[in-house]
């Protein structure tokens, strides 16, 4: 199976504008061949702002005679004076589009509605509709029986966004499973279908660590009328800045989405990429992530985000180091000569951490750094108080970037507690006579860095740029209990882009 990803794209410039729809296809959603651009601008005044592609396997739109697998872009056209909502077809499976002869299907006379994500809700058999009306914080859903006649169903207004920021915008919304035991990891035999929907939606400017951000919202919805289950609680995310605008793909479940990993606030002045073997770009996704619903706070269902199975990168059999043995120990390795792309992955996990505060203690640490020019990302997790259950990721010492941007943040924290123990105590620190387990997953590319914490109970996304290439891991614990184990995998991840410079637009790793 070919899997699509659309996104925004500037042929010309490495900055924001011009915009048109990039195209680029994978088999596995790791490796990935940039294809030319899918939708063109019909002048310099328009843009081909965000939308999304479905599939019209009953050819409800007549596009597609004695054919099922005919594909409709349903996007915004941005232009001085209006966002409307267009759609084109295509017959050769979305590498090339025909656009409707009469555009708009869509338009409310404002120049801020836009994002349409666009899906097949088959107990009504009508398309929906999730477009945004920006500086009003209104998700607006609509119905179409063939994409191109729609009717108006329902609005949500989210009280929750208008105390972040100036606009709301790129609004997705798919349905969710959710985790049948949050104790257990994720598995066909762990999860349950519900009425769940998902939805997210992203903010700018006005973030609580400034510019943009994605926030989500779990709830039902009916096929025209999206339910919150915790209406005015908003909820990011990252705990870093540099997650935005999630895309989800279609018919995938449980929903995995790619991301921009950058932020408004920086995004046109970072460094472009000009390593040697590929073209140079400025702007890179997220790896694909897959996402859950499981209840494990007061807030009710959360968030778990996942990444993808990095088994098919690595780059050599066994991991480049490994121990079951590194409470109050640690290990250095350097992986410069060893992993050519610079990339790498390592796993942490704490094991039997009391979950009494006052019998807990120690602390982990991580350091990716280079020894060339000594700069450094270094991340904790904290076991002991006053900080327990503390997270802590920091680019304060790279230097590619940080100094000529004052909104470039530096260091980024996140509760992450140690849970286990029996239900009554609710897994949670204070808890008497229990232990408890912690994990996490770092993946580090040449200029990003994903961390995943607990099994996706929190994320951060975080960019950074440095003057010499980061080649030497440093790993360890210091201070834990005797009862506590610590124990570490890094693996070297190959590179999904050498030889694939196509079209001047390259991703990460």
């Amino acid at each position: 199976m070919t899997v699509d990803f659309i996104h925004p794209d500037n042929p010309t410039a490495n900055v924001a504008g011009n915009q048109h729809w990039g195209h680029a296809t994978s088999k596995d959603l790791l490796y990935w061949t940039n294809q030319p651009i899918a939708i063109f601008t019909s002048s310099q005044s328009e843009g081909i702002f965000t939308g999304s592609a479905v599939i019209d396997a009953n050819n409800t739109s007549g596009f597609f005679p004695n054919a099922t697998n005919g594909v409709v872009a349903i996007y915004t056209l941005n232009t001085p004076t209006a966002q409307t909502q267009d759609i084109a077809y295509s017959h050769d499976n979305g590498y090339t589009f025909t656009k409707y002869a009469s555009n708009p299907v869509l338009s409310a006379n404002s120049t801020q509605f836009r994002d349409p994500k666009v899906f097949w809700y088959a107990p009504t058999s009508r398309w929906v509709m999730v477009v945004a009306f920006a500086t009003d914080f209104v998700v607006a859903m609509y119905t179409s029986p063939n994409l191109i006649s729609w009717t108006h169903a329902s609005n949500l207004t989210y009280p929750g966004l208008v105390s972040l920021g100036a606009q709301a915008e790129c609004p997705n919304l798919v349905p969710i499973p959710t985790l049948i035991d949050p104790s257990l990891p994720l598995s066909s035999s762990n999860t349950a279908s519900t009425d769940t929907y998902l939805l997210v939606i992203s903010v700018n400017p006005g973030a609580p660590l400034g510019g943009s951000i994605s926030t989500y919202l779990p709830g039902t919805f009916n096929g025209t009328h999206f339910i919150p289950l915790t209406p005015y609680t908003t909820r990011l995310t990252d705990f870093c800045k540099d997650n935005y605008a999630a895309q989800f793909f279609d018919d995938i479940s449980p929903p995995v989405s790619m991301s921009w990993a950058s932020n408004w606030q920086y995004a046109d002045s970072t460094p472009v990429d000009t390593t040697s073997n590929l073209t140079a770009f400025r702007s890179a996704f997220s790896l694909p992530r897959t996402h859950v619903l499981a209840n494990i706070s007061v807030a009710g269902y959360d968030l778990l985000t996942l990444p993808p199975d990095l088994s098919p990168l690595y780059t050599t059999s066994k991991p480049l180091a490994a121990s079951t043995d590194l409470a109050n120990a640690s290990l250095t390795i350097d992986y410069g000569f060893q992993v050519p792309s610079r990339a790498i992955t390592f796993t942490v996990n704490i094991t039997n951490v009391p979950l009494n505060t006052t019998l807990a203690t120690g602390s982990m640490n991580f350091t990716v750094l280079s020894s060339t020019s000594g700069e450094s990302i270094r991340g904790g997790f904290f076991i002991s108080p006053p900080n327990s259950g503390a997270f802590f990721l920091s680019r304060a010492r790279t230097y590619g970037f940080d100094d000529t941007n004052p909104f470039f943040n530096k260091d980024f924290s996140v509760t992450s507690p140690v849970t286990g123990g029996s239900a009554a105590a609710g897994g949670a620190y204070g808890s008497t006579g229990q232990t408890g387990n912690w994990s996490m997953q770092v993946v580090v590319d040449r200029s990003l860095v994903e961390v995943y914490l607990d099994g996706g109970k929190k994320v951060g996304t975080m960019v950074y740029w440095t003057e010499g290439e980061l080649d030497t891991l440093i790993l360890g614990s210091k201070g834990v209990s005797a009862e506590t184990g610590v124990g570490a995998e890094v693996w070297g991840l190959k590179s999904v882009w050498a030889g694939k410079e196509v079209g001047g637009r390259m991703g990460e790793l």
